[in-house]
């Protein structure tokens, strides 16, 4: 499977890969997409189209003349298109851990807020990060770091 980051372009691990896609599968997306949406000002992703990084492979900001409502939180997008993508499937699309730092999530079983510019997709999933020096810890292991995550996630939901 691809995994997309805006350093880098790297192809998965062949079978293991898709073994790793089959696990997520059947754990289903609203297991690693329910909890808390971090926004800032009440946008989630700053305000930046979370379908665009799946479709253009680079953050894009939304516009507010396509907006739409989902947990909580004021979702922006580049296009109706997008917005409807969206709507459609918000799971498939929205950020995992609800936008807050992957790493942070795994190394430190934290939320903490992200920054548009600092995302990979892996394995079909968004993962956003605080910075420029957190992104570059979380590519070093990537799936190192999302096991961990996913394993600490639902205990920072219960912690509420």
């Amino acid at each position: 499977m691809p995994r997309l980051s805006r350093r880098n372009l790297l192809i998965g691990a062949g079978a293991a890969g898709v073994a790793a896609v089959a696990v997520v599968l059947a754990a289903g997306p609203k297991e690693f997409a329910a909890g808390p949406v971090f926004t800032e000002d009440g946008l989630a992703i700053r305000g930046y189209d979370p379908v665009a990084y799946f479709t253009e492979g680079a953050p894009v900001p939304g516009d507010p003349a396509h907006t739409a409502e989902w947990r909580g939180a004021v979702w922006r997008f580049a296009s109706a298109g997008n917005r409807d993508r969206f709507l459609a499937e918000p799971e498939r699309y929205a950020p995992a851990f609800g936008g807050y730092c992957a790493w942070a999530v795994a190394a430190k079983g934290a939320l903490y807020s992200t920054q548009p510019s600092n995302w990979t997709i892996h394995e079909g999933r968004l993962f956003l990060n605080y910075n420029d020096d957190i992104q570059a810890r979380f590519e070093t292991d990537i799936p190192g770091f999302v096991a961990e995550a996913d394993r600490r996630w639902p205990a920072i939901l219960a912690e509420g």
